[in-house]
């Protein structure tokens, strides 16, 4: 049985069948891991959740900012981006059983010396804080009142953790840091403004992976999200973002024994790079 992590997939379905038949994934015996950010802006979410959600336990998933997005509009909430390619996916006649398999997955998956999470983790959380309080999100997201949890996710305040957060802002702080931070300061607090390469660093940041005395330093991040960073392999980081969407490839490494395979974006499935990343 072999385990690959697959970077931002976006709705670019034909690069990541193309990545798949490359790896010989096969679902009998094989797992998938997805960093988060499976639709938008590509021209074939639709198809993506279809064939993610078929692949039942062959595949775990962490919610990434796209995939709450498509919850958040599905629901009514926060403001529609000019760009979105959600059309096909609010419309499809299987829509509600799409949404209400998307709502159930995960924000942050720990197992073994691995922790996958779609951004990061802010540098006061140990991954098994970390997990504890994607389960408080999680619970939220699946529960019957879901819609008032997504009616109160839109913003960046709070931009920094405390224990003594509660309610909404406690959950809205959670989810910022697993699926919108990039950078942060040594105490964590956290920039929304800022998408691009790690050398545009506001001052006073930096990349939430060199944040000293990181309490998640002693784990495997395997993180997407920030395709400006590029493909970024550390000891205890698996970056997997490479920028399928915009021009780019589509990454996927072996857990066991890091192997790399990668795929062209496919023909028709980039977007143009002015548009801005996120």
């Amino acid at each position: 049985m072999a385990t690959y992590a697959v970077g931002d997939i976006q709705g670019c379905f034909d690069s990541f069948r193309r990545l798949l038949d490359l790896c010989a994934f096969d679902p009998a015996h094989d797992r998938l891991w997805l960093v988060g950010d499976l639709v938008n802006r590509g021209p074939r979410s639709l198809e993506t959740l279809r064939y993610i959600r078929g692949l039942g336990d062959a595949a775990v998933t962490v919610l990434g900012n796209h995939d709450l997005y498509l919850l958040m509009v599905a629901a009514g909430h926060g403001k529609r981006g000019k760009d979105d390619t959600l059309a096909a996916v609010l419309a499809a006649p299987d829509r509600d059983e799409l949404l209400d398999w998307l709502r159930r997955q995960r924000l942050c998956h720990l197992e073994n010396e691995f922790c996958m999470v779609h951004a990061g983790l802010l540098p006061q959380w140990s991954v098994v804080q970390a997990r504890a309080l994607a389960a408080e999100v999680e619970s939220a997201l699946s529960s019957d009142d879901y819609e008032t949890f997504l009616s109160r996710l839109w913003g960046s305040e709070p931009a920094a953790w405390s224990d003594d957060l509660a309610g909404w802002p406690r959950l809205r702080v959670i989810v910022n840091a697993m699926t919108r931070m990039r950078f942060c300061t040594a105490a964590g607090v956290m920039d929304f403004r800022v998408k691009g390469e790690v050398a545009k660093a506001p001052a006073g940041y930096l990349p939430w992976f060199d944040a000293p005395h990181r309490l998640s330093a002693d784990a495997v991040m395997v993180v997407g999200h920030w395709s400006a960073l590029g493909l970024t392999l550390r000891s205890n980081l698996l970056a997997l973002d490479s920028g399928c969407l915009w021009g780019g490839r589509l990454t996927a490494l072996r857990l066991e024994d890091r192997a790399l395979f990668q795929v062209d974006c496919a023909s028709g499935e980039s977007v143009p790079l002015e548009l801005p990343r996120a």
